[in-house]
C-alpha cells in the first residue's frame, strides 16, 4: 500500500483561544527539557527522561522530521501572547488513506491548569478538518488520566469505549479509553 501524501504545512499557524500551533524551534529546548521531567511523558514518546540540552534538541529535530517522513504534523504549542512554547501536539496520519488520524498532546508541568491543552487540541482538530480525506481523529487515553479526559471532552471529543490491554507503555500492557472526533458535516 502506498502512503497518502501529506498536505502542505499550514501557511497560517492553527490557533485557538490562548495558543498557536507552530513548528518546533531550537529555542524550545527549555520546554522539551521540562516535558522530560514529567514521569509519564517519556514513556509515551521519544523524549528521554530528564533530557539534557543535546537530547532535548535532538527530540525537537525529530519533531521536524515527522512531516518530512510522512508521519504527520508535530507542532509546538505556543502561548499566543508570548510565543513561548508550553508543550507539543501532533496529528499522526499513517492511516490517512483510510480517512483516519490519531492525535496527541503534552503540556509542560509549569504551564498546566491554564487550558492550553484543550485549546491546542481544539486548534489541532480544526486544522485536521482542512486535511483532504480525513474524517476521524482518535485519542487514546489511559483511564487514570482524568486531566486528559477533561481536555478531550472540552475539545469536543466523545468517548467511544475502553480498549483493554491496547498498547504497551513503560513495558506494561495498558487499557486505553478511545475518544474520537468526526469531521463536521
Amino acid at each position: 500500500m502506498t502512503a497518502t501524501p501529506l498536505p502542505p504545512w499550514p501557511s497560517t499557524p492553527p490557533a485557538h483561544g490562548g495558543v498557536v500551533l507552530r513548528r518546533p524551534r531550537e529555542d524550545d529546548v527549555a520546554m522539551a527539557r521540562e516535558l522530560a521531567t514529567d514521569a509519564y511523558i517519556p514513556t509515551i514518546g521519544t523524549l528521554p527522561p530528564h533530557a539534557d540540552g543535546a537530547q532535548a534538541l535532538a527530540w525537537i529535530r525529530r519533531q521536524h522530521a515527522r512531516y518530512d517522513e510522512g508521519t504527520g504534523f508535530s507542532f509546538a504549542v505556543a502561548d499566543a501572547r508570548t510565543d513561548a512554547a508550553v508543550g507539543q501536539c501532533g496529528l499522526w496520519l499513517s492511516e490517512l488513506g483510510e480517512g483516519r488520524a490519531t492525535a496527541g498532546y503534552s503540556i509542560a508541568p509549569s504551564a498546566r491548569g491554564r487550558g492550553f491543552a484543550a485549546d491546542a487540541l481544539a486548534a489541532l482538530t480544526a486544522f485536521a478538518w482542512t486535511v483532504p480525506g480525513l474524517f476521524r481523529v482518535a485519542l487514546y487515553i489511559e483511564p487514570w488520566n482524568a486531566g486528559s479526559v477533561r481536555t478531550a471532552e472540552r475539545a469536543g471529543y466523545a468517548r467511544e469505549g475502553l480498549l483493554r490491554s491496547h498498547q504497551e507503555i513503560g513495558g506494561v500492557r495498558r487499557d486505553m479509553l478511545l475518544y474520537a472526533a468526526i469531521r463536521p458535516e
